[in-house]
């Protein structure tokens, strides 16, 4: 090979790898770390047993992302009042969190109604359209669409679905839903640790559909039915 067609090669190499380099730093370095945190900590003092409420909802599609098909959680921003496509959001230490999401998600049935036990709740029950539940049996009724879990607090939701033939059938179709469509609404309580840290939280639910075991995309994704309790000190 010539020295001008050695030259060209090597230049040709080195374009290439500064594109490869370039692509990294900007997709991995530069560009944004993941789903944003919603904040529940303003205005709150931590550690005095103060009251936060907590806003979601479950979807049984996400229309708003490249990934249109994959099930998703919201936040309800305690700034805009607006949903937005996240599943992390802080919480100030040692105070009541009350929690609301909205189930726009059709009934599956769980693998295991170990899922189905409300646990490590305030009273030891949730709200399900303001009736108090302990446990949701999804394998004699159409109950449970997903499931809101912190293992490291012993918390586990079940959270409701709509129960008809007809409801299943008619779904939000556009993520986020509105309360047009059919859904549940699920609330509960309970006190956040004294100790600041970051809590994970998931559903419990095999819902990636595609996926081995239905554990694949959107059930190991942050954002979408996994995400991080962040309690702040």
């Amino acid at each position: 090979m010539s020295l001008p067609a050695r030259v060209a090669t090597l230049i040709v190499a080195f374009l290439a790898f500064a594109a490869v380099v370039g692509f990294v730093v900007v997709h991995y370095f530069l560009a944004s770390t993941g789903p944003p945190t919603e904040d529940y900590t303003a205005h709150v003092t931590p550690d005095t047993g103060a009251t936060v409420n907590v806003i979601m909802q479950e979807a049984p599609q996400t229309t708003i992302t490249t990934d249109p098909d994959w099930v998703t959680y919201f936040i309800m921003s305690p700034q805009t009042h607006k949903w937005v496509h996240t599943t992390n959001f802080s919480v100030p230490a040692g105070s009541r969190i009350n929690v609301t999401i909205y189930g726009y998600d059709g009934c599956t049935p769980l693998r295991n109604q170990v899922w189905g036990r409300v646990t490590g709740t305030i009273g030891n029950h949730m709200l399900v359209d303001g009736k108090s539940v302990t446990q949701l049996n999804s394998w004699s009724e159409c109950t449970v669409a997903h499931t809101f879990a912190i293992p490291a607090l012993g918390l586990n939701i079940p959270v409701a679905s709509p129960t008809t033939f007809a409801e299943n059938s008619n779904l939000c179709s556009v993520s986020p839903c509105t309360p047009s469509s059919p859904h549940k609404v699920v609330q509960f309580s309970f006190m956040s640790p004294r100790t600041p840290n970051s809590y994970f939280w998931q559903c419990k639910i095999p819902c990636g559909l595609g996926y081995l075991d239905g554990n694949g995309g959107p059930m190991q994704t942050i954002g979408y039915m996994t995400g991080n309790m962040e309690v702040v000190g």
